[in-house]
């Protein structure tokens, strides 16, 4: 079998058994399309089973070195290497194909970027701000229904903008599919539901249980693009900076429940983290946030 032929079956297992998401699939096969071009340059023919299991190291690397000479960032460099260990893992578990050489590959250190969270004020000005923009009552709505999803329940824009009518009649909590098909339940604030509804009811365009539950101007579903250009048109009046997005919002959930006390295990279960390291992070952005509160306030800072 050809490199073109294992991706093949190897795309298609992980979308049938991992349900990852179409973003991630793309970005998987854009890596084995760059490393099969390579290889063909690199071996000077067609990568088959044979020669896959025969690369070595110095081969991996040398992969790596023309991505860098095209100029690709750290963070880049190592998704490209982790889509090739996933890729031949699956290779020497399902098809037998044991390349000893992807062991030896490396993956580059990446420095730690702690999310920007805003503060309880900012968040409820921006969510205003934007919805005060807005040039008709029922996309003012809608918009603000949109962002206090994101801050009042920790939503994702992608989930926020995937809900469909079957949501209605609204309860006491919110049924999110998040990433990879998994379903979550999640708190709905009194806020959030009333801001639900007042969209529903001023929205020219009748919920339906398999249609979009936000729409855009002319009845499609809500492109993600229209709620970050509303945030960054909000931003500059109220001082805020760049990093002040739909998912800053959603730090903004996160970390706020975290300094009022809330544990993490909980926090994991609320913004749908599929490992508690991915939530621990918030620790240390409260940690950041307490210094430099002290930084600015202590008279001996």
């Amino acid at each position: 079998m050809t490199l073109e032929s294992l991706a093949a079956l190897w795309l298609a297992s992980l979308a049938d058994a991992r349900r990852l998401s179409p973003h991630t699939l793309r970005a998987y096969a854009g890596t084995i399309e760059r490393f099969g071009a390579f290889l063909v340059l690199h071996l000077g023919g067609t990568p088959t089973a044979a020669a896959l299991s025969a690369l070595t190291p110095a081969d991996f690397r040398a992969f790596l070195a023309m991505r860098r000479g095209e100029g690709i960032a750290n963070a880049s460099a190592a998704r490209e290497v982790s889509a090739l260990r996933t890729f031949f893992a699956w290779a020497r578990r399902s098809q037998g194909l044991a390349c000893d050489g992807i062991a030896g590959l490396k993956s580059p250190r990446l420095a730690t970027r702690l999310p920007r969270a805003m503060s309880p004020g900012d968040a409820v000005d921006l969510v205003a701000a934007v919805g005060d923009a807005a040039r008709q009552p029922w996309v003012a709505a809608r918009d603000t229904a949109v962002l206090l999803l994101l801050y009042g329940a920790g939503l994702r824009i992608a989930e926020a903008l995937a809900l469909t009518g079957a949501v209605l009649p609204l309860g006491a909590t919110l049924s999110v599919i998040g990433k990879r098909n998994k379903t979550r339940m999640v708190p709905l604030l009194p806020v959030v539901a009333d801001a639900l509804m007042a969209y529903v009811a001023l929205s020219p365009f009748p919920p339906a249980r398999d249609a979009p539950l936000f729409r855009g101007m002319r009845g499609g579903p809500l492109d993600p693009g229209i709620v970050r250009a509303a945030i960054r048109a909000a931003r500059p009046a109220l001082g805020l900076p760049a990093s002040a997005t739909p998912h800053a919002l959603r730090h903004s959930f996160a970390t706020h429940l975290l300094a009022r006390g809330a544990d993490l295990r909980s926090i994991q279960d609320l913004l749908g983290h599929a490992s508690l390291s991915s939530t621990q992070i918030y620790t240390a952005v409260d940690a950041a946030q307490l210094l430099d509160i002290y930084r600015n306030s202590h008279p001996r800072a």
